[in-house]
């Protein structure tokens, strides 16, 4: 393997004769190294200031486990559809987590470590529709989960607030911000890591005060999020995959 400065990349050869490209990043709150894996990719992220050989060694020990976890997204594929019954991976705030099917008396929906459940009755001639409403649901429970924080700490320190949040499917955009000072974030943004939705979010957040992309409008942004370029490269990179995940899960209206 080859770590160049300029290189986001690094590139892990398989027993198999292939190679995993996986995106690296060092973050000063990093407090270990993670291996993340979503249908847009591999990514590890590290605390600043680690050497290169450890990175190398935490790849190569993870690199059957990372392998595996590639083939099961079938990444560069299309998606099989949802399946009730059939287990499936999916991602989830970053990570990937396994979608599971149990029958039991009530519909619900249950998260346990990087198992998400769907119970439902059976037989259920509406099964299928029943599954996408409650993941619908779960996404965007998780979703404002993050944003409430957020809003609490973002808002006082720009002095403004939204006049509401709404969360929708959005075919192209992740965030608006309209007349009436109303934020719309894409839901698929509950399957991006959280860094890449509250980036999204602050954005939106800083046109409450500056209505326009100008230069003073992204030193805003900045003195918010300074990494705010790496999370929009992110959601450059894998946003296509991430809003078909998630039209495959749960068919949303796209605008």
């Amino acid at each position: 393997m080859n770590l160049e400065s300029e290189n986001r990349y690094l590139e892990l050869p398989t027993p198999t004769g292939d190679t995993i490209k996986v995106l690296r990043k060092s973050h000063p709150r990093a407090r270990r190294l993670r291996l993340t894996v979503t249908s847009g990719g591999a990514r590890v992220t590290y605390p600043e200031g680690t050497h290169p050989a450890q990175v190398f060694a935490f790849l190569r020990k993870h690199g059957e486990w990372l392998e595996r976890k590639l083939d099961e997204l079938n990444l560069g594929a299309q998606p099989p559809p949802l399946e009730p019954g059939a287990p499936t991976v999916i991602p989830l705030r970053g990570e990937t987590v396994r979608l599971l099917w149990r029958s039991g008396s009530y519909p619900r929906i249950e998260l346990e470590d990087d198992r998400l459940i769907l119970t439902l009755p059976q037989p259920h001639r509406r099964t299928l529709s029943a599954a996408r409403s409650l993941l619908h649901t779960f996404f965007e429970a998780q979703l404002r989960k993050d944003v409430s924080r957020w809003l609490a700490r973002y808002c006082p320190a720009l002095g403004a607030a939204p006049t509401a949040l709404r969360v929708r499917s959005l075919k192209s955009l992740w965030g608006s911000l309209d007349s009436r000072d109303r934020v719309t974030l894409d839901l698929a943004l509950a399957l991006a890591p959280p860094a890449a939705l509250k980036y999204v979010l602050v954005h939106e957040l800083c046109h409450l005060k500056i209505r326009n992309h100008s230069p003073r409008f992204w030193a805003l942004v900045s003195s918010h999020i300074p990494d705010w370029e790496d999370q929009r490269d992110w959601l450059r990179s894998n946003g296509q995959a991430l809003k078909a995940e998630l039209a495959r899960l749960v068919q949303g209206s796209l605008d």
